[in-house]
């Protein structure tokens, strides 16, 4: 094998990779992609939430964990920043070219026109991007939590929470995830060709349970503490 063929294989595959992205399928499989990876993160960020319910001692041994485990965190804040950049970008890119491929409104009986969707995961999308950053802000960095301690989650989650417009905020942008999830999961299984008069029941069905269990189980954490349950 020629000592140059190695090097050349990387910037091929990266052309392959462009081009593949370029066309609108690539697209709708990146957001596809990044969405999974989303889905998974939350998943395990709501798991690591809900040890809350289980004492002081389990959710901070939780927190120092991940604090004690640098090449975890950031390896994970790493790839959730770029599938925020891939999701974001490709998000807006496709909104454009909805709206571009159909120009002039109209409605079809018992269906939504692709552009309001559009739309709406752009809406849901733009806030909860700035939630994102009030959430770092609040309950990682400490920045807006006046009594923040260190490595103390157990009682930043209390004492945040304890505010009703912080606690009744967490909530709606749940809604709106859990609304954006839905949305996002409908969509990746028709990306990925799986939407089928046979299958569309039960995967709608599981795109709306996997919602509302993630909108249960993120809310649980600030009512619960809101309404004394949790102290």
């Amino acid at each position: 094998m020629s000592p140059t063929a190695a090097p050349s294989t990387l910037p091929a595959r990266a052309q392959r990779a462009a081009t593949f992205y370029r066309d609108l399928v690539g697209k709708k499989i990146a957001m596809a992609l990044s969405g999974v990876i989303f889905f998974g993160f939350v998943i395990g960020h709501m798991t690591g939430n809900l040890q809350v319910f289980l004492g002081r001692e389990k959710i901070n041994d939780y927190a120092a964990f991940l604090h004690g485990t640098p090449s975890l965190l950031w390896g994970t804040r790493i790839v959730l920043l770029a599938a925020l950049i891939v999701h974001v970008y490709t998000g807006v890119t496709l909104a454009q070219h909805s709206r571009a491929a159909r120009p002039v409104p109209y409605q079809v009986k018992g269906q939504r026109h692709p552009n309001v969707a559009a739309r709406t995961m752009l809406l849901s999308g733009g806030v909860l991007a700035a939630f994102i950053v009030y959430h770092l802000l609040h309950l990682t960095t400490g920045t807006l939590h006046p009594d923040f301690v260190p490595l103390d989650a157990y009682d930043n989650v209390v004492k945040g929470f304890s505010s009703a417009p912080a606690a009744i905020a967490y909530v709606v942008a749940m809604g709106l995830l859990a609304l954006h999830l839905y949305h996002g999961a409908w969509s990746m299984f028709q990306s990925v060709g799986l939407s089928h008069p046979r299958y569309t029941p039960a995967l709608k069905k599981l795109a709306a349970a996997s919602s509302i269990l993630l909108f249960v189980g993120f809310s649980s954490v600030p009512l619960a503490v809101l309404f004394g349950i949790v102290r």
